[in-house]
């Protein structure tokens, strides 16, 4: 079996994690950070927004069962890509809405499903601000982030802001769940 994989920034990497950790097709889902000026940074020094990086999910998928435009779809359906360096009360440049592209063959279909989700918002009167760059600096987040929500879904932010979110993608994606 061959897969493929995207690296996705919506916000809180805890939450996006989450998310397609219940995606059909999805094989793994890593937390981590790239595309800053710092190697290997810390969760701590990410948290103070200065090291460039976004907290991003590498989402790793079997093409046969999922395609890249359905990973991007529901990406663009579980956060807000039209709020500059925000994601609800996560705020800094870290929480980015962003797509990074393993390979430059993803880039037709990711400005694709991009120009099709800013012609969506521009109709409620918003801007898609998702940057589309090619992955760089990748480092894997500390063990403790990785499958946040599954390992503690009674801590206050899981309960407060991802479960609504996941009760949403369950809602709006019942064919994309896995069984």
């Amino acid at each position: 079996m061959t897969s493929e994989i995207i690296t996705l920034g919506g916000g809180c990497f805890w939450c996006t994690e989450a998310v397609y950790e219940q995606v059909r097709g999805v094989l793994a889902v890593e937390s981590g950070y790239c595309n800053g000026h710092v190697l290997r940074p810390t969760y701590e020094q990410v948290c103070q927004g200065d090291t460039g990086h976004a907290e991003v999910v590498r989402v790793t998928f079997d093409p046969q069962t999922i395609s890249l435009r359905e990973v991007l779809e529901v990406f663009f359906a579980t956060h807000d890509p039209t709020t500059l360096n925000r994601q609800g009360h996560d705020v800094g440049p870290q929480y980015r809405s962003g797509i990074y592209l393993e390979d430059e063959g993803q880039r037709d279909t990711v400005q694709q499903v991009w120009s099709e989700a800013q012609k969506a918002y521009q109709t409620e009167g918003r801007q898609v601000v998702t940057e589309i760059q090619t992955l760089s600096n990748y480092s894997r987040a500390e063990d403790y982030h990785q499958h946040y929500f599954a390992l503690h879904p009674g801590q206050g932010y899981c309960a407060h802001v991802i479960a609504p979110k996941l009760d949403k993608f369950r809602k709006t994606f019942k064919n994309a769940l896995k069984h």
